[in-house]
């Protein structure tokens, strides 16, 4: 009986399975990576918006409260504290990359410097001081939104 039959067989049972095998792993490979682009572009569309709401609430409570000083400071600093911020940046912060965590940190810096002035109501919300800060705070969100884009485009 000759054996060439059964190793054609095995042969091609044996690369059949093999070639199955690395495109399964190519697949998984490929939707890990596709998961994971998600989940880091949700986590900075939520950071940055959190920011966002954070802004406009403390502005807003600042406008509404120009002239009380003690309520409009416990306005802004409620307006800050319940918009979801401090946790939204701190489930970035674990997941981001350093530079990422560097930039994320740098916005939230200027965030609690706006807080800092709507609270006292210094520089008044229509001083060219104020919008000083405001343009500090665009050009490091802008930042942030470069490197999250860079970032996803990356991949993982």
């Amino acid at each position: 009986m000759n054996g060439t039959p059964l190793a054609g067989t095995a042969l091609g049972a044996f690369v059949g399975v093999g070639s199955t095998l690395l495109a399964d792993r190519a697949r998984r490979r490929r939707e890990l990576t596709d998961r994971t682009r998600q989940e880091r572009r949700q986590i900075h569309v939520t950071v940055l918006t959190k920011y966002r709401l954070a802004y406009e609430a403390m502005h807003a409570a600042a406008v509404t409260g120009r002239d009380q000083a003690a309520a409009r400071e416990t306005a802004v600093r409620e307006a800050f504290r319940s918009s979801g911020c401090d946790e939204a940046r701190e489930t970035a912060l674990i997941c981001a990359p350093q530079e990422m965590s560097d930039l994320l940190e740098a916005v939230y810096a200027t965030l609690r410097d706006l807080q800092d002035g709507f609270a006292a109501g210094d520089p008044p919300l229509d001083s060219p001081q104020l919008q000083e800060r405001r343009l500090k705070h665009a050009e490091a969100i802008w930042a942030a939104r470069a490197a999250m884009r860079r970032d996803l485009e990356r991949g993982s």
